[in-house]
């Protein structure tokens, strides 16, 4: 296995390093305002930009949770026999990371209009950095969105282009007892 297939498979398997990437991102852009003064690009247009600028986030970040909702209904709809296998073995993690992203888009739609709503002249609240982060975490969440759309397509794809799928692993129920009881 790879290097990039390691941190990939990390990353899907980790749900709420999202999270914590976004809040670094924020973290580090709010360092370099202070340290340098400069870089706070959202002060360099007046409020009434700023909220235009929330509330079309909003509405960008609702469409493409919409999108996620296709996705999805997609997902469900596909029925060859790997996919069927992987929903069959793979379920509760495919469910989490559909119902996160679902959430996610909720979660930042409401930042975003959090953003709007406190936003002032010279912005004396920062309700710029809600917007920041806001944004940072939904490009993560649409990025891990493409990334899992594109794995599930691309097993629906293998149904349809290769004729003979591979066998599928018969797994046995009782193996974690056996192993437990084979261990000291």
């Amino acid at each position: 296995m790879s290097v990039r297939d390691t941190i990939e498979d990390f990353w899907a398997g980790h749900l709420r390093l999202d999270y914590l990437i976004a809040g670094v991102a924020l973290g580090s852009h709010i360092l370099v305002i202070r340290r340098t003064g400069s870089g706070d690009w959202l002060t360099w247009i007046d409020s009434s930009q700023r909220t235009d600028l929330y509330a079309a986030a909003a509405g960008s970040v609702s469409a493409i949770g919409g999108l996620s909702a296709i996705a999805i209904s997609l997902y469900t709809a596909a029925n060859g026999d790997r996919l069927r296998a992987v929903r069959l073995q793979h379920h509760a993690e495919l469910r989490r990371s559909w119902r996160s992203l679902l959430q996610a888009t909720a979660l930042c739609c409401l930042l975003l209009l959090i953003s709007l709503s406190l936003d002032r002249d010279a912005d004396p609240l920062s309700a710029r950095f809600i917007f920041e982060y806001a944004m940072a975490f939904a490009a993560l969440r649409f990025a891990r969105l493409i990334w899992l759309f594109d794995r599930v397509m691309g097993l629906s794809d293998a149904d349809l282009t290769e004729p003979d799928p591979p066998a599928m692993p018969v797994r046995d129920p009782s193996w974690v007892q056996r192993r437990q009881a084979d261990s000291p």
